[in-house]
């Protein structure tokens, strides 16, 4: 367990300019949003940091999500057909973490038993509770004058996925569906990312307007779209906050779906009349 005092601007500067991609909600602030054992590591780390003013406790625990088809997630007891968690193969330390206003601490994660792994993908989510403190007995505030007395607190909370691979992928993306709503403030691109295979996907979506000449605009780019197993498909609609300078009534509009690392899964592309 590593703790870590780091003043507000050293912080930042860790979490923006690390390479890895963060999370941040409310005053916690975790670096990377996910983790993937595909078999090159036993062990990794999650970094977390309180950028608030006040003391925060977390615990630390595993939930599981199953995706719908729209992207939302809704946490289940018992996994779905097709559906693996990963928790059984994972242990982490600690399990609870109290962090000072500024300070940084790194969670380990650790694959076990991997011998009984099947080919495929394992998926849990690893989440962060915040734990209010308790007063104190006896240091309660006496209410002042009579009648009830209502405290409504909410409970903060923030997971993200862990994810164990095993074997080689046979998963497949091809986009489908591609329709354009040019009303509002900002076109509206809306699609369906159909998957296929024995894992997940996580990449960008990029929309990119060709012009009669040829001319390549880059008018629109959502990161962080996944489909997770056991999913076949997922509706997705993003704004073309680009499109501005291009006309959206000539021309073709291309779509490409790629990984963090560059490699393009899918594309297609839409005739604009």
């Amino acid at each position: 367990m590593i703790k870590k005092l780091l003043s507000p601007l050293l912080l930042l500067f860790i979490f923006i300019f690390s390479g890895l991609a963060t999370y941040a909600q409310g005053d916690l602030m975790i670096m990377p949003k996910r983790l993937v054992f595909d078999g090159s590591e036993r062990s990794q780390e999650i970094n977390l940091a309180n950028t608030g003013s006040d003391t925060a406790v977390y615990a630390i625990s595993f939930v599981n999500y199953i995706m719908t088809e729209k992207g939302n997630f809704e946490q289940v007891e018992e996994p779905a057909d097709g559906q693996r968690f990963s928790e059984d193969f994972l242990r982490y330390f600690p399990r609870r973490v109290s962090l000072a206003p500024n300070e940084a601490q790194t969670i380990r994660v650790q694959l076990t038993r991997t011998g009984n792994l099947e080919q495929g993908e394992y998926r849990s989510h690893m989440y962060f509770r915040a734990v209010e403190e308790q007063t104190a007995l006896g240091a309660e505030e006496a209410e002042e004058s009579e009648g009830i007395s209502i405290n409504i607190k909410t409970v903060f909370g923030i997971s993200i996925p862990i994810i164990v691979r095993e074997g080689e992928s046979t998963t497949k993306i091809d986009l489908t569906e591609l329709s354009l709503n040019t009303e509002g403030e900002n076109p509206k691109l809306s699609l369906v990312i159909n998957r296929s295979g024995n894992m997940s996907v996580y990449g960008n979506l990029t929309a990119t307007h060709i012009a009669p000449n040829g001319t390549q605009t880059e008018v629109g780019m959502v990161k962080g779209v996944s489909v997770y197993t056991p999913n076949s498909k997922r509706f997705f609609s993003f704004e073309l906050r680009n499109a501005a300078e291009v006309d959206l009534n000539n021309g073709k509009l291309k779509v490409s779906y790629a990984e963090d690392k560059g490699e393009v899964l899918a594309k297609t592309e839409k005739s604009l009349k």
